[in-house]
């Protein structure tokens, strides 16, 4: 059957991601096993957290998983978490993309792919309203594309995603117990039930299938390490601390609750009171507790950060980079504090961190937003030229980023790399100007 694409009501949807590097680490370590089981490369599969309490997981524009804040918070155990992937999955392997809405699809995730990438620098402009620790929210308007599958590849997903569990020894129950959730959501109206249920059509049938493979898996009462366990309400306590109201956190997180991820949870909410004479001691005592935390590290640079005090959250940021410095999104939340202290000595580091980011995730429009800013500070224009080139031409901007990039032809030596990549920038925006141009020529003629 023919796979088509299931817009919403609202086309023009704000979308709103949230960055985090624990977050992603986490949701990455419980997923690679997955990955591997169904054939693919852990590494060219992408993992996106949108910012929306709706329960929803989808699919698009290839190897592109987008995972709704709402789902991670609505489970009870990393098992569940663990069966909506392995389904996900099974829609990957499977190639349920439709050949026939392929580019406009591509186009769709493009859009959402610049914006979650981006998502970071958007908000460290913002001091103060930043969603988390470089958990950063970048709402915009953009037409989004949410994959509508039929029954036959739902069922083709299901017994692919419990193949998967079954190879890496995970229980399905946790994909049974999320089935259990969405059949509660049968009788409401298309418009109240969640865009899982209205883009993956549960049947009884496949709830069928899932219930006999939990009777007869060898795995079924398999139980998930006490490390993932404790990842997962960790997780959930940091959404709920950043996303909700800090008098929420702080209710259902009591002073007397001593757990980890119950003093992680009244720290955020502490700092977004902002109330930095308990939100700084929380965070310290995590990290007296735990080293090598980098994330402790981390929310006490963003703390220090978004209250004005630049200068003393350099060095948690510079330890963060330390205890992870392979994360894009530390070393871009350390270059922001780096450049904001206005001290020139620190502009030069502050462009290394940016081109370890950048090399990480060159799709990041928001590193080259910053370098751009560094190198203006620097006095470097050319530089400075090129980098908002890149930017531009990331988020599709592509008369900016040819202008950007002819002005860094201009001041660029001649025949340096830099200038060649200006020169490439240049009819790189060229071409793809051109092809819009084409594409809404067509579009009328239609």
């Amino acid at each position: 059957m023919a796979l088509c694409l299931a817009v919403p009501a609202a086309l023009a949807e704000q979308i709103s991601f949230i960055r985090d590097a624990e977050i992603e680490g986490m949701v990455r370590t419980w997923a690679t096993p997955l990955f591997q089981a169904a054939g693919l490369d852990p590494s060219a599969v992408r993992i996106y957290l949108v910012n929306d309490a709706r329960l929803n997981a989808f699919v698009a524009g290839g190897q592109n998983l987008f995972l709704n804040t709402g789902l991670l918070l609505r489970t009870d155990n990393v098992n569940q978490v663990l069966g909506v992937i392995a389904h996900e999955t099974g829609h990957i392997a499977g190639g349920h993309i439709a050949r026939s809405h392929e580019a406009v699809e591509n186009a769709f995730t493009q859009s959402l792919i610049g914006m979650a990438l981006g998502a970071v620098a958007a908000a460290a402009s913002k001091s103060g309203q930043a969603a988390g620790a470089i958990m950063a929210g970048s709402a915009a308007s953009a037409q989004r594309s949410l994959m509508s599958f039929s029954q036959a590849q739902e069922s083709s997903a299901d017994i692919a995603g419990l193949s998967f569990l079954d190879k890496t020894g995970h229980s399905a129950r946790g994909l049974y117990e999320f089935f259990k959730i969405l059949e509660g959501q049968e009788l409401l109206s298309p418009t109240m039930q969640d865009p899982y249920m209205r883009t993956h059509p549960l049947t009884r049938a496949r709830m069928s299938t899932v219930e006999e493979h939990v009777r007869n898996s060898k795995f079924s009462d398999a139980k998930e390490s006490p490390a993932w366990e404790e990842m997962h309400v960790r997780m959930r306590a940091k959404l709920a601390a950043f996303l909700g109201s800090p008098g929420a956190a702080l209710a259902k997180w009591k002073e007397n609750d001593k757990r980890i991820a119950a003093r992680y949870a009244r720290a955020i909410a502490y700092y977004r009171i902002p109330d930095l004479k308990r939100a700084v001691p929380a965070v310290d005592s995590l990290i007296e507790e735990e080293p090598q935390n980098p994330y402790f590290q981390e929310l006490k640079g963003q703390m220090l950060f978004e209250n004005g005090r630049i200068r003393e959250a350099v060095p948690p940021y510079e330890e963060s980079i330390k205890l992870q410095p392979r994360s894009a999104l530390l070393r871009i939340g350390l270059a922001q504090a780096q450049i904001e202290t206005n001290d020139p000595a620190l502009m030069k580091p502050a462009l290394a961190n940016l081109q370890e980011a950048a090399r990480a995730e060159p799709d990041n429009s928001g590193a080259f937003r910053l370098m751009a800013i560094a190198y203006g500070r620097q006095d470097d224009m050319g530089m400075a030229a090129l980098s908002m080139s890149e930017q531009a031409m990331l988020e599709g901007n592509f008369k900016m980023a040819r202008q950007q990039a002819i002005r860094a032809t201009q001041v660029l030596p001649a025949g340096s790399t830099a200038r060649m990549r200006a020169e490439d920038l240049k009819e790189a925006a060229k071409r793809a100007a051109d092809k819009d141009k084409r594409s809404d020529r067509d579009r009328d003629r239609d």
